[in-house]
């Protein structure tokens, strides 16, 4: 095996998005994603059986698509790697069958890692040099995540993350409570340029000073949500765009104001963002604006990067091999939990 460049395909199907990337050492070499996100569409949200068919269907296809675009054959992997968890369990299940029956077959060394560790790892992929530590705040539509990274392979401490509906979550929701199609985000986004970001004062969950105590870098959004249906069902007149951009606001403020008051805390002047929220103009806007205020850098990978997708997988299981880490045994399976703190599984 290369231990100074690996090449490394890494298979991602935590959720919708079957991912398949391909890597040379911290060079990316494809990052090939099927969405099943149409096929979700007329449910309002994601359906885990119909993600786990999608991924069924999509892989073969996926794999071979990585491989033309990377211009290498199978027999060349020094690994495969695969997200072992969090994620739905039935959709963890595809790829982590699919990993072992494709390490097995090329008789190749097989990484199972965490799927929000490999978000962080996604960065190694821009060609910059990653400074540690540095905190992580992880938004998509099942995780909202704030992440202390003392070393990537080594130390990643969990700070806080949500304890009811993750952001991408209540974006969706709100979004079917304003008539607003799915999925939510991109949606309330459009809505919410025409709008003002004042018009609703709408709560911001788990950020009073009684909250701090114990919850200082946790999320809250379902009752951010309810007091928007509340609010919608109240109004005598409802302005869509000022609805939808007083609740990106409020999902914004809390987001941005809990990552650096954990940079100031821990006195880590990075702050990376990651995960498909992140795509979210105003969420950025915000972040750049205050964390430049506050003396913080921000690093936010390219938007193909921040979705969930293979290419982070393949990343984090190349880190591990620089680094010298043996491969995972196969005795590893789904963990629809798996704690961030666990960046290998079975090894």
């Amino acid at each position: 095996m290369n231990r100074d460049e690996p090449l490394v395909l890494g298979i991602e199907t935590s959720c919708d998005e079957t991912g398949i990337g391909i890597v040379r050492g911290r060079t990316l070499l494809s990052n090939t994603i099927a969405s099943s996100m149409d096929e979700h569409a007329r449910y309002g949200g994601v359906v885990p059986e119909v993600a786990a068919r999608a991924h069924l269907e999509a892989l073969q296809p996926a794999i071979e698509a990585a491989v033309a675009e990377a211009g290498i054959r199978l027999e060349d992997l020094d690994a495969v790697a695969v997200t072992s968890g969090p994620g739905l369990a039935g959709a963890l299940m595809v790829g982590v069958g699919a990993a072992k029956a494709l390490a097995v077959s090329l008789d190749k060394p097989l990484y199972a890692v965490n799927h929000l560790v490999g978000h962080i790892a996604a960065d190694v992929l821009t060609g910059e040099r990653v400074e540690y530590p540095t905190v992580a705040l992880l938004v998509s539509g099942g995780h909202t995540s704030l992440l202390l990274v003392r070393d990537l392979v080594d130390d990643v401490e969990l700070l806080g993350e949500t304890m009811d509906d993750a952001a991408g979550e209540a974006f969706d929701k709100v979004a079917r409570i304003l008539g607003l199609p799915y999925p939510g985000g991109p949606e309330i986004d459009r809505a919410a340029a025409a709008g003002d970001p004042d018009a609703v004062r709408f709560p911001r969950g788990l950020s009073r000073a009684s909250d701090l105590a114990e919850h200082r870098y946790d999320f809250s959004f379902s009752g951010l949500k309810t007091a928007v249906a509340r609010w919608v069902e109240q109004a005598p007149e409802v302005s869509v765009p000022d609805v939808a951009a007083s609740f990106r606001e409020a999902v914004v403020d809390v987001l941005v104001a809990k990552a650096l008051d954990a940079c100031a805390r821990h006195d880590v002047p990075r702050l990376l963002l990651g995960g498909g929220v992140i795509a979210n103009r105003r969420l950025r806007e915000v972040a750049l604006e205050r964390a430049a205020a506050a003396g913080v850098a921000v690093r936010i990978p390219p938007l193909s990067l921040c979705t969930d997708n293979g290419a982070m997988i393949a990343a984090l299981a190349a880190e591990l091999i620089m680094n010298g880490r043996g491969p995972s045994t196969l005795d590893f399976g789904a963990d629809s939990t798996l704690p961030v703190t666990e960046i290998q599984v079975a090894r």
